[in-house]
């Protein structure tokens, strides 16, 4: 019998997270907050996870919830909205319905981590957020497993991919800029973090609770910038100037190195090891 899988926000991930598990013939329900075509292969569910009254919609018998919201606005509302209401919302609906999946699934973030001086981290460092999109996210992740304490929490890297251009565009129009000093930056590509939730949904026993979701290869921004500008022809990247660092500093955007060796043991291998393989593709 295949699984019945809720993706509880269907966005840029868990679409492409849709198609992949309706491809392995799972019976996949894609949630979104506005009306429109469903993912390939799956069936879509209209509803707020920020407003409990929307989701009476919700599929009954179900085995895995993956939580892949996303905020609707770049603000503390809207991530409260996003992430603490919703899994409050749906995991109190869920128990109302006497539902009990064997895995709940919830995507945060590498923002609840602080570290900026390129240290070297992992699942268990140190969180202590700078910015209220941390905190808000490790809060969730608290949240989240204090109602199931065997939910997994993916922590992600920067996501790109196909549609994402925004830093390909930066360089090309010489809008992109170089700080100076090492500026390790953590990224992971869209059709990986769809393929790192896959494993864990369909996995039999995850060893472990939280998971980092980034590439190989935390690179030095810089690093990233001229390879970039080497593939679309154009000159590297000028260095910003004092007035341009102040207004991005390092400790603002974080500069450390995530290890990925945790999702790497559970079997799971990359399509995307690094941003070279990534944008290559993308730029194809």
């Amino acid at each position: 019998m295949s699984a019945r899988i809720l993706i509880a926000g269907c966005g840029f991930v868990g679409s492409r997270l849709a198609e992949r598990l309706a491809e392995r013939n799972c019976d996949v329900f894609a949630l979104r907050r506005s009306a429109g075509t469903a993912p390939r292969g799956s069936r879509g569910i209209v509803a707020d996870l920020s407003r409990i009254e929307t989701l009476d919609a919700l599929p009954e018998a179900l085995d895995v919830v993956v939580y892949s919201a996303g905020a609707g606005a770049p603000s503390e509302e809207a991530y409260r909205a996003a992430y603490l209401d919703g899994v409050d919302h749906l995991v109190r609906v869920l128990r109302e319905r006497g539902e009990e999946p064997r895995r709940f699934l919830f995507c945060s973030s590498t923002a609840v981590y602080a570290q900026h001086r390129g240290e070297w981290i992992d699942e268990d460092s140190v969180t202590r957020p700078v910015r209220f999109n941390g905190e808000i996210l490790l809060s969730a992740e608290r949240l989240l497993h204090a109602l199931v304490p065997e939910a997994i929490v993916v922590r992600f890297g920067g996501i790109y991919g196909p549609g994402r251009t925004r830093l390909i565009d930066s360089v090309r129009e010489g809008r992109a800029r170089i700080r100076s000093g090492e500026h390790f930056t953590n990224r992971i590509h869209r059709d990986d973090a769809a393929g790192v939730l896959e494993l864990l949904s369909l996995a039999e026993a995850p060893a472990h609770r939280c998971y980092l979701g980034v590439d190989d290869d935390p690179a030095d921004e810089a690093d990233v910038l001229h390879y970039l500008a080497e593939r679309v022809g154009v000159a590297p990247p000028l260095i910003a100037d004092a007035d341009e660092a102040a207004r991005r500093p390092a400790a603002r955007a974080g500069s450390k190195r995530c290890r990925n060796q945790r999702i790497r043991d559970e079997g799971y291998s990359f399509e995307y090891p690094s941003f070279r393989d990534g944008y290559a593709a993308m730029l194809a």
